[in-house]
């Protein structure tokens, strides 16, 4: 364990963490994107067929007269 502060002399951190970031930045995008082309997991679609869904049952129950 005594070696493990050298991997910084032969790699730039700055450069190295800007990579490291913008790598999982991607990747998270990429799985977001990737539930949101799917039927079981776009919430984006189910949340607005549930408020629709809430919208007609509050017209039900309160009449406008």
């Amino acid at each position: 364990m005594q070696g493990m502060h050298k991997i910084w002399l032969i790699f730039d951190p700055r450069r190295t963490l800007v990579a490291l970031f913008t790598f999982l930045a991607v990747l998270a995008l990429l799985i977001h994107f990737l539930l949101l082309g799917t039927k079981d997991f776009n919430w984006l679609e189910d949340g607005s067929s549930l408020a629709s869904a809430a919208t007609n049952v509050t017209a039900q129950l309160n009449p406008i007269v």
